[in-house]
């Protein structure tokens, strides 16, 4: 092996000045990765992509990714995404770990996936028979043609040539282009993995219990609605003012008009308290909530998933803060708030 270069750490060496990045100076830059991308995606051979998705579709076992260096956690990256689909055992293998005993790990017919930009990683090619006498099914993906410029190919079942024209750093070395389209290439394959297999929002749901994908999967409305004694109800023979602590005491802004049977009737809010109260002066001690109130308010019902509740609260034409809650027969079951739904974690 060579010798590095002699780093100087006396003071008189270190550098005068952070430098600065102005928008100027990221311009070509930016430009440059544009171009080295095009490059990727008007040169990528789609049937070598297709049979690279279709092995992994196809896998009678787990599904392994490894790598080195960056591309090592590009691997670590597409091996967790593969698993949170639930289609397959998948993960990643450390290859100088798997030299030392992690490859007990594979069994006949795994998959294992080794990404390498050069396609000459000293690791991965020590691994790779290792792999195969294990029995498992060697595919790369490599930045480097096919031949004795990548002999990683020629130790593999499959090769899957990523195109790059060039990496967008001063010396050309650093892996910020190559990584990318690896990233950008194994995320795509997944997305059609998962339309293969027909993924439903459930089964995607199954595996992300938790953070703001899970409860946007997973949460209905009677899940975080107020319900029964919680509920701002009155009816709309009742006067206004009669109603202020029905209207305030209950956290939701607004009360719910309902009739004997508990229809809904329609929502009066403290915004329309500010304005009635403006429009008639004095004259609100003699009104009633249901020549107020507004009979044509949005709805949802129980079963709609919450993030759906959301986004009605926020549509045209203007932005409301509740939703009641009804059922096929227009019977008040609940009330959700925008409150509620924040306090949730949607």
């Amino acid at each position: 092996m060579g010798s590095l270069p002699t780093v100087a750490s006396s003071p008189e060496c270190a550098p005068q000045t952070r430098g600065k990045v102005a928008a100027s100076d990221l311009a070509p830059l930016f430009g440059a990765q544009r171009r080295n991308l095009e490059h990727f995606f008007e040169r990528l051979d789609l049937a070598q992509a297709a049979a690279f998705a279709q092995a992994l579709l196809d896998a009678p076992g787990a599904v392994f990714f490894t790598g080195v260096g960056k591309s090592g956690i590009v691997a670590r990256k597409l091996a967790q995404t593969l698993a949170s689909l639930g289609f397959a055992r998948a993960g990643f293998l450390a290859p100088v770990d798997a030299l030392h005993g992690d490859i007990g790990s594979v069994f006949p017919g795994d998959v294992l996936v080794l990404l390498s930009k050069s396609g000459a990683s000293d690791e991965l090619l020590a691994l790779a028979p290792c792999a195969r006498a294990k029995g498992a099914y060697l595919i790369s993906l490599t930045s480097a043609a096919s031949g004795s410029a990548c002999p990683l190919a020629a130790a593999c079942d499959l090769n899957v040539h990523l195109p790059l024209q060039g990496e967008v750093c001063p010396f050309g070395l650093a892996p910020v282009t190559s990584s990318a389209i690896q990233m950008v290439f194994g995320d795509t394959i997944v997305a059609a993995i998962m339309e293969a297999r027909r993924l439903s929002r459930d089964q995607y749901a199954a595996n992300h219990p938790a953070g703001k994908i899970g409860k946007a999967l997973i949460f209905k409305v009677q899940d975080v609605m107020k319900t029964q004694d919680e509920l701002p109800l009155c009816k709309e023979g009742d006067m206004i003012m009669d109603q202020l602590t029905e209207l305030t005491s209950k956290g939701c802004g607004c009360l719910l008009v309902v009739d004997d049977e508990c229809h809904l009737i329609g929502t009066f809010t403290d915004g329309d308290l500010r304005r009635t109260l403006k429009a008639a002066g004095p004259a609100i001690f003699n009104l009633t909530v249901g020549e107020m109130c507004n009979r044509n308010p949005r709805t949802i019902s129980a079963d709609a998933m919450a993030v759906e509740a959301m986004e009605k609260m926020e549509s045209p034409p203007s932005p409301v803060q509740f939703l009641p809650v009804v059922d096929s027969n227009n019977v008040v079951c609940g009330i959700i708030t925008l409150h509620g739904l924040v306090s949730a974690g949607l």
